[in-house]
């Protein structure tokens, strides 16, 4: 009989991932309310950017703390932090320092919960099952990308901002709720000892996943940050469509075949999911019609589906149990990065050329990407062989 996956503890903390991301997707509409307090497009811009920048700051203080101190504690001073955090927005009236506290603050909160409820649920998953488990825990933060825009779509016609962030706060507290209960998870895997954050981050057979997990972060950066104007400009599609294509192709793989990675192995998996990713994007490069928009949703929808549990089962698996918290926050700052990098990158393909130029580079990108992933993790396995016969023999 195969360890059982769907146990209280993965339950309860698939349910508060939930709530807690549904909290932080209503914040698309963020940009709006900056936009009606008189806000230009470069004040929004640093808006969004503090907050990156506070989510990577603290990433090597999480790491160390989920070590040190285990994943409950900062499960539960983030979740504090984070209802207080949005409560916090109900004060907003002007632009102004204020503003970029309450930015900042948010950031840190956001940062704390996204890494260490994602820990949390890799130490409850059997290692048997550890991208099976890792992927249908993703669901939790799928699931509130396309249920954010349309329930805050829905709360700003029947109200307003305050509104918004008074349900962010709701959602957030109901998250708390879960987790108060929630019990430490000692983990029975062997490792040597604790050597702290950046002996981690430097960590040889860990170094190309962190090139991975770049790569796939650049390659939402264009989602996220420009589909909305690549729509608005060429009239192709719509920004619902797309995502509820890509969500819904990456939750319904995940649902009926997330068990595939671990069954023929990882990176049968993860390569041809690189290229529908790549195919994806030269779709969208040269899309004409909804149709276009339709399959280029569908296809990096597999891509996401199977390429982010892989690469963070990978990390979990090769990190040692003294230094997952740290591995994990190394893995999870990496999106904060490429969103960082990602905007100007891609704006700047724009400015010089257009969409299609900003869809193809992204195209190269993922597929250059994948490529120098396979072959420097590929020189790390060899060397692995190597040094393993090299023990027998002795």
């Amino acid at each position: 009989m195969p360890d059982r996956l769907f146990t209280r503890a993965f339950v309860s903390v698939f349910a508060a991932n939930t709530f807690m991301e549904l909290a932080w997707s209503l914040f698309l509409h963020f940009p709006g309310y900056l936009h009606d307090l008189g806000a230009d497009e470069i004040q929004i811009g640093i808006l969004v950017g503090v907050t990156a920048v506070a989510s990577i700051a603290i990433r090597p203080w999480i790491g160390t703390a989920m070590d040190v101190r285990g994943r409950r504690r900062v499960i539960l001073f983030g979740s504090f932090l984070h209802v207080a955090v949005l409560g916090l927005y109900l004060t907003v009236t002007a632009l102004g320092p204020w503003v970029y506290i309450i930015r900042i603050l948010h950031g840190l909160a956001s940062a704390m919960l996204f890494t260490s409820l994602f820990t949390y649920a890799a130490d409850v998953v059997p290692a048997s099952r550890r991208t099976q488990g890792i992927a249908i825990f993703g669901i939790s933060g799928l699931m509130p990308i396309g249920l954010g825009g349309l329930l805050g779509d829905f709360i700003l016609s029947v109200g307003d901002f305050t509104t918004l962030f008074a349900t962010a706060v709701g959602l957030a507290v109901a998250s708390l709720f879960l987790v108060i209960p929630m019990k430490e998870i000692q983990s029975n895997e062997a490792g040597g000892a604790r050597r702290g954050f950046w002996v981690a981050l430097r960590q040889r057979d860990l170094m190309p996943l962190w090139l991975a997990a770049m790569v796939f972060s650049l390659s939402l950066a264009t989602f996220f940050t420009f589909l909305k104007t690549f729509v608005i400009e060429t009239g192709i599609g719509s920004v619902g469509l797309f995502f509820a294509v890509y969500t819904g192709t990456a939750i319904g793989l995940r649902l009926v075949a997330a068990d595939l990675p671990d069954r023929i192995g990882q990176k049968r998996v993860m390569f041809p999911a690189f290229g529908m990713m790549v195919a994806g994007f030269i779709v969208l490069s040269t899309a004409d019609g909804v149709g276009d928009m339709a399959v280029a949703g569908f296809l990096n929808g597999v891509g996401h589906g199977y390429v982010f549990p892989i690469m963070f089962a990978m990390v979990v698996t090769r990190a040692r149990p003294s230094e997952r918290g740290s591995a994990s926050a190394i893995f999870t700052a990496v999106f904060d990065v490429g969103t960082l990098i990602g905007g100007p990158l891609f704006g700047l393909a724009i400015r010089l050329g257009d969409y299609r130029a900003m869809w193809l580079l992204a195209a190269g990108v993922v597929a250059v990407g994948a490529v120098v992933f396979a072959r420097w993790d590929r020189q790390f396995e060899s060397s692995t062989r190597i040094a393993t016969r090299s023990r027998r023999s002795t």
